[in-house]
């Protein structure tokens, strides 16, 4: 959820690691003339500061709860340079030496729901909000959680219950609307709508709801997205959420191979961090019927 110097590309063919299948041929075809950038590159203060932490784990003069707190930072750090399985045994780890640690069970919660462990996930989610019932993200973390485990009905209320706490963050809105939609996309759309009037016109992020409601062309949508970037991060991470969107848009209609393709194209930005990078993989997981590990 998040210059001018970077290249709009009209791509006709994409090569990828040098040598192109005849797969992502068929890739390159279906999401021809959209703007491609360059992945992101691992952070290195972020390795720094893992590594900062690491000796910090070390020393014997911290307690419990400041080694629980050190395992929450690495772990978030972990998770942002796409080592999720260390982040996971870092955020394990934390809450082990403090149960009472809230924002250590939102993130449990998120790995559970990228295993496709709807279930735990919950229980994530509820223990945050038992221990900090004004923990917004769980609200919005829970509502994905419920969306994806095919409980759209809860979802919506969760995230409906997200979007009331900022209903001018247009990714909020967008959320309540793909919930929604799996209930009555004929009252999903007119609720966009109806949401769509808090949102400020000179965010870019208003762009994605107003191209769900047919406002904007994906041509214009495309032809927009470097407008007012600063730099190679912020172009990486809006091509990460557009790629994600137009994925979900794509699958809505029925065309689900130019839907894998856009999700992949969200996975190649390696904006981590990000809710549209982590669950492109699990949408791409779910269309391969694949049960994640």
């Amino acid at each position: 959820m998040k210059f001018k110097s970077f290249l709009l590309a009209s791509v006709v063919a994409m090569t990828l690691a040098g040598c192109q299948t005849t797969s992502e041929k068929q890739t390159a075809k279906s999401v021809a003339n959209v703007p491609l950038g360059v992945p992101l590159a691992p952070n290195y203060r972020n390795e720094i500061e893992i590594a900062r932490y690491s000796e910090l784990l070390l020393s014997p003069e911290i307690n419990n709860d400041q080694k629980a707190e050190l395992f929450l930072r690495r772990g978030r750090l972990y998770d942002s340079v796409g080592l999720s399985t260390l982040a996971r045994i870092d955020f394990n780890r934390a809450v082990q030496l403090k149960p009472d640690l809230a924002s250590v069970y939102n993130f449990l919660g998120i790995h559970h729901t990228l295993a496709q462990d709807f279930g735990k996930a919950y229980e994530m989610f509820d223990a945050v909000l038992e221990l900090d019932e004004d923990h917004q993200y769980a609200y919005l973390n829970r509502g994905i959680a419920l969306y994806y485990g095919g409980r759209p009905e809860l979802s919506s209320q969760d995230l409906e219950a997200f979007l009331a706490r900022s209903p001018a963050d247009a990714y909020r809105v967008m959320w309540v609307y793909l919930a929604q939609a799996k209930v009555d996309a004929n009252v999903a759309y007119e609720q966009l709508k109806a949401n769509s009037q808090a949102l400020n016109p000179d965010e870019w992020s208003t762009q994605l709801v107003q191209l769900y409601l047919g406002q904007l062309t994906e041509t214009q949508f495309l032809a927009q997205i470097t407008e007012g970037v600063a730099g190679q991060q912020q172009y990486a991470e809006r091509l990460c959420e557009a790629y994600f969107y137009l994925a979900k848009l794509y699958q809505a209609r029925g065309k689900e191979a130019v839907a894998v393709d856009f999700f992949k194209l969200a996975l190649a930005t390696n904006v981590f961090e990000f809710v549209e990078h982590k669950y492109a993989r699990l949408e791409l997981e779910l269309f391969a019927g694949v049960k994640a590990g």
